[in-house]
């Protein structure tokens, strides 16, 4: 199960919000280049990207910082926020970004998403971000009429080169209190498509429960004792940041399932798998 720690950009700043809400803010580092390389120190090869501001109203505000990110950490980065057309796809894919996830316009055009899918294999992340189990849009301003089951077997009836699902429940972002367990469940069995958990994973028992289930990767903003202004050092797990993210992929070994580095094809969970780390 690959591990994303994340990183969301608000006005050029590293931040955290509380349930998606834009009066919640928590700030945790004025240069979020600061932050990725942190990350990067710790031992993670993958960073997912927010951005808050993009998302909200379609500014490229944080543009500068996302290819500072790119560039300078060597991370395999995804973004997503405010990804609206196929321009905006592009000049993010050309950054050196590895996959770029679209949520608002996927929803109001699924053919237009599909079309972008097929275009770009397994480049594109259908975001769906989840309140009461119904698609909420523009930076979780607006809630649909769609349910969240409904948008994910759309969109997998029309493309099979769609690269995965973040699926986050709004409820739990930012609120340290572990995923909705029955819901990303539920996503899972609704389609092929992997499915990655975003929202209120915090804890080792919350990764164990993800690797129980097969989850194919798990986003992770804040976690349980974790010192705000430095969240690459964890306080309640043993060892450094970089230990603790050994520690899960020796347990995802140990529990007999390996952790994936790359994919070939983004299959169910688990299919077509190209090269693997085992770090012990």
């Amino acid at each position: 199960m690959q591990i994303w720690p994340a990183i969301d950009l608000l006005g050029g700043k590293c931040v955290r919000l509380q349930q998606g809400d834009y009066d919640r803010e928590t700030v945790f580092a004025d240069d979020p280049t600061v932050m990725a390389h942190r990350w990067r120190q710790a031992g993670t090869k993958y960073l997912h990207l927010v951005d808050l501001d993009g998302a909200k109203d379609g500014s490229q505000i944080n543009g500068a910082a996302i290819e500072r990110i790119v560039s300078e950490t060597g991370l395999v980065c995804q973004v997503g926020g405010g990804v609206r057309d196929e321009a905006t796809i592009e000049r993010l894919l050309k950054l050196g970004l590895q996959r770029v996830i679209v949520g608002t316009r996927a929803l109001r055009e699924p053919d237009w998403f599909a079309q972008m899918a097929n275009k770009y294999p397994q480049r594109l992340v259908l975001g769906i971000d989840a309140r009461d189990g119904m698609v909420a849009t523009h930076g979780w301003l607006e809630t649909s009429s769609t349910s969240a089951i409904d948008l994910a077997q759309l969109i997998a009836s029309k493309s099979n080169h769609v690269a995965a699902i973040v699926y986050t429940d709004i409820a739990k972002d930012g609120m340290l209190a572990g995923p909705n367990f029955e819901q990303l469940q539920q996503m899972q069995d609704a389609t092929s498509i992997p499915v990655v958990c975003s929202g209120g994973v915090t804890s080792m028992e919350d990764i164990e429960r993800l690797l129980q289930m097969n989850c194919f990767a798990a986003i992770v903003g804040r976690a349980e004792g974790w010192d705000a202004g430095r969240c690459a050092v964890p306080r309640s797990l043993p060892g450094t940041a970089a230990a603790w993210h050994g520690s899960l992929l020796r347990r995802g070994w140990r529990a007999g399932r390996a952790v994936c580095v790359h994919r070939v094809d983004h299959g169910h969970r688990g299919d077509q798998v190209d090269h693997w780390d085992r770090r012990d």
